[in-house]
């Protein structure tokens, strides 16, 4: 059986799908002074932990939420909001992967709700994604208690590999940012799909293949790929 792995943001989506989250929670009546606050706090409570990834880990501004709520708020924006930013060549690549029987993963940063319903809109199975912290059904403001990032990621991507009965050796992983270099190497196809400055030396150095876009928009109008 064979793996491939997919990041979302940047990857198969353009741009961050959090970010837009927050803006349409927002636009939807779900934040008020308790979340700004609570995502405020988080802020000056942890950045002696995550130092400059503290804003990755800040997930308070879901405090209060039901989680129910939450996923079915993903449900919608993902129709919305998220479908309209694919990108196709990314797409494609996943398709290719499910009629030739492999096994596709979504491993992203991510909040999960917004990851399985992209998951369910792309027909795929498996799905790795940030887990918040949660008590009877709401929301905490507190670190997520599973965030694919950086090492973290490969670690993720050999545990998945594990369970589910596959060689990473084997495996493909598609990616747009310099961390996630080291899931990137842990596999034997790498991919760099639109990625940033960093990853893509190391593409070139490493002779990885890269998807870009065209270089006259973004849909693009032609795709490039080489080695």
């Amino acid at each position: 059986m064979k793996l491939a792995i997919f990041d979302i943001d940047g990857t198969l989506v353009r741009g961050s799908t959090e970010r837009r989250f927050w803006r349409y929670l927002f636009a939807q009546r779900r934040q008020g002074p308790r979340q700004i606050l609570a995502s405020a706090w988080f802020l000056a409570r942890f950045l002696p932990r995550y130092g400059v990834h503290v804003a990755k880990k800040n997930k308070a501004y879901l405090v209060g939420l039901a989680t129910a709520d939450v996923a079915a708020l993903a449900e919608d924006f993902v129709a919305r909001e998220v479908q309209p930013r694919l990108y196709e060549p990314a797409v494609q690549r996943l398709q290719q992967h499910v009629r030739a029987g492999d096994t596709v993963v979504l491993l992203s940063g991510t909040l999960d709700p917004i990851a399985q319903a992209l998951a369910r809109h792309l027909g795929v199975l498996h799905v790795c994604a940030t887990t918040c912290a949660e008590r009877e059904g709401r929301y905490l403001a507190q670190p997520p208690s599973v965030h694919p990032f950086g090492a973290q990621k490969a670690s993720l991507a050999k545990e998945l590999a594990a369970r589910l009965g596959a060689d990473l050796r084997s495996a493909s992983a598609y990616a747009d940012s310099a961390h996630d270099l080291e899931l990137l190497e842990t596999v034997g196809s790498p991919v760099a799909v639109r990625p940033d400055r960093a990853l893509l030396r190391a593409a070139r150095a490493n002779a990885w293949e890269v998807v870009v876009a065209d270089t006259r928009g973004d849909p693009p109008a032609a795709e490039r790929s080489y080695m």
